[in-house]
């Protein structure tokens, strides 16, 4: 892709240099829907302090900090599943090594469709938002998703999320004050059409994006994780999704479901439990 084209803004590059620069495995995480890739920096920490090097790129245009974020929500507008699998896949071009890639809730929809390029060395997907194919919806993630799929006009907008609203999608397993910080400290609107893409995902117009090939041998081995309370992304779907990508890919497939945690699992207090699964099955596979 020219520079011309390129989607990747300065600081992405400098993650992507900085990474070939380095003799480790690179690893690039994956942000979704209602965060930044600011939200991702403890576990990049941890990763680089167990002999990765870690990259974060945002979604195209995404602000640089969340105080930007809050202030100007219409940035969020429009951006669309595959254009910022796209954008992802650019990144990993650019890269002199195949990189563990880890995404979260959208992000790790993402994911699992850069691995379905056959570009990623191994794949962490946590809390997946559904694909082509993944049928449940349980009455908690279209309780989640309502307040951006009610309102159909809401396809071409940014969407934030009350505190309400966060308090049961994403902190219901947290106490009331831990949720709270976290909305304060992380939340950030969302591209509403990308919601609209995976909530439908069997269904046109909108399901064209949200489509994974699972089975493209060239995959690599995949793990899917997801939280026992996740009110967003129940283990339902989480489970779907693992019956797709293990009937269908020749690769290792595996699942884990921990015990009493939400949507909030890569950001809470409780992240290393998280990040240690995911660790554990990349170091399998790569140095």
């Amino acid at each position: 892709m020219s520079d011309t084209t390129s989607t990747l803004a300065d600081w992405e590059r400098g993650e992507i240099a900085r990474a070939n620069e380095s003799d480790r495995t690179p690893v690039m995480f994956v942000h979704g829907l209602w965060l930044l890739s600011s939200s991702w920096a403890p576990w990049q920490a941890f990763f680089e302090d167990n002999g990765f090097v870690a990259l974060a790129p945002g979604w195209p245009d995404d602000p640089a900090t969340v105080a930007e974020a809050k202030e100007h929500p219409e940035v969020f507008a429009k951006k669309m599943v595959q254009q910022v699998t796209d954008h992802y896949l650019e990144a990993v071009a650019q890269l002199d090594r195949s990189p563990a890639v880890i995404g979260h809730s959208t992000g790790g929809l993402i994911a699992q469709k850069i691995a379905g390029e056959g570009v990623a060395a191994v794949t962490v997907s946590i809390d997946n938002a559904p694909f082509k194919g993944v049928l449940p919806l349980p009455a908690s993630s279209l309780k989640s998703a309502a307040p951006v799929l009610t309102n159909p006009a809401n396809v071409r907008r940014g969407v934030s999320l009350t505190w309400e609203q966060f308090q049961y999608s994403w902190v219901n397993a947290l106490g009331e004050d831990e949720g709270r910080r976290l909305y304060e400290e992380f939340h950030v609107a969302a591209a509403a059409v990308a919601l609209f893409q995976a909530a439908f995902a069997n269904f046109n117009p909108f399901g064209g994006d949200a489509q994974v090939d699972s089975k493209n041998p060239a995959r690599g081995p995949l793990l899917l994780i997801g939280g026992e309370k996740d009110h967003t992304v129940p283990p339902a779907i989480v489970n779907a999704s693992y019956k797709i990508q293990a009937k269908h890919n020749p690769g290792i497939t595996e699942e884990i479901i921990i015990p009493d945690r939400g949507h909030s699992l890569t950001i809470d207090s409780g992240w290393r439990e998280v990040a240690d699964e995911a660790l554990a099955f990349v170091q399998r596979f790569v140095e």
